[in-house]
């Protein structure tokens, strides 16, 4: 049976709604102003609530408003309603997050339509939420302990044999065995700063007041350095340096130092990953208007639409045909540190020919 809370001040119309809920077999929980209202919502986590918009203590606004903030309730649908029919109530309403408009005097028939489709609406969006949730667990389970598990085993299979030949290892063979461990050490090292640099991403993703500090530092750094030292690291890296091309205009970006060396990492580590030795690589960038805008292209594999659509964390694509490293992560952190800038990420790809990533930043 759904929850429905009606806040409302006037007595009569906050029983005409309870009656006819009830009657619908909905359970009720009644508010005779948006204070107390918002309190039960807050403390019960109704399936849906009826609001009044002009009330005492707390007007409808302002209830919803402290709903959308709270992340328990931000996804609680409401139902306005209200005896202000103008349309710029109504465009009010819907920006401050109504779900739905209803005007006194209303039909029973309207009311229980309203509550019907919000009510099917917010179900599928749970389901939809649902899905995701146990797409990510499942993608967890296959790739996660794959990725930790090889260069573990990694580290652990070469010191094992190092010591076990400790008295007939030669120097050379000694120094071949404990560059493989490094090596299996620091990919190990890379997974774990990004698993938990993608988790703090997502924690601020979901706090508005986190958010709001972030874009109230304002940070910001000079592009043109950060971009061609991180590229030519990573490009030496994978002995790509003759394929790495660079094009980049100068420009202070409103991103810290951290956070735009992260994002050209990343990029170009999935552009090294799908793209093979000897295809060049381009990193270029421009300013339009306020806009700093940066591109990182390759000649690889290429994704189709459906995989674009699909880039989150722990999320691979022809893993078996391809046999790639990697967690997924990478493109997912870009993800959340362009937006968390207030800028735009986009990805145009074609199979077998090649991708163009394009970030654009506040400048």
């Amino acid at each position: 049976m759904n929850t429905i809370l009606i806040i409302e001040d006037e007595p009569q119309v906050r029983g005409n709604i309870q009656e006819i809920l009830q009657l619908s077999d909905f359970e009720t929980l009644i508010a005779p102003n948006g204070k107390i209202g918002l309190e039960i919502a807050q403390a019960r986590l109704p399936d849906l609530i009826i609001c009044d918009i002009m009330m005492p203590e707390l007007d409808g606004y302002s209830v919803l408003s402290a709903l959308r903030k709270n992340e328990a309730t931000i996804n609680i649908p409401l139902i306005f309603v209200t005896a202000k029919a103008e349309r710029s109530d109504f465009r009010q309403g819907m920006d401050f997050g109504a779900d739905d408009y209803l005007t006194k005097p209303f039909t029973t028939e309207e009311l229980l339509n309203a509550i019907a489709s919000r009510l099917k609406k917010h179900a599928l969006v749970q389901r939809q939420t649902q899905a995701k949730l146990d797409e990510l667990s499942m993608n967890i389970a296959h790739s996660l302990p794959h990725e930790l598990n090889t260069p573990l085993n990694g580290i652990i299979g070469m010191s094992q044999l190092l010591i076990e030949n400790c008295d007939i290892t030669s120097a050379s063979e000694g120094v071949e065995i404990a560059e493989l461990i490094y090596t299996s050490a620091n990919r190990l090292n890379g997974l774990i700063k990004r698993f938990l640099s993608y988790t703090n991403l997502e924690l601020i993703a979901k706090n508005p007041e986190k958010i709001r500090q972030l874009q109230e530092q304002k940070d910001s750094c000079l592009a043109e350095r950060i971009i061609s030292e991180v590229a030519r690291k990573k490009a030496t890296e994978n002995s790509r340096q003759k394929d790495l091309k660079l094009d980049i205009q100068e420009s202070r970006v409103q991103l810290s130092e951290e956070n735009l060396s992260i994002l050209v990492e990343e990029l170009l580590e999935n552009s090294l990953k799908f793209s093979l030795p000897s295809s060049e690589i381009k990193v270029m960038s421009k300013i339009e208007g306020s806009k700093f805008n940066l591109y990182v292209i390759d000649h690889g594999k290429g994704m189709t639409i459906e995989e674009i659509d699909k880039i989150g964390a722990f999320v691979q694509f022809n893993r078996k045909l391809w046999e790639q490293q990697g967690s997924g992560l990478g493109l997912a952190i870009v993800q959340h540190i362009v937006k968390l800038s207030g800028g735009k990420f986009t990805i145009d790809s074609i199979p077998e020919k090649g991708t163009i990533v394009s970030v654009s930043l506040p400048c």
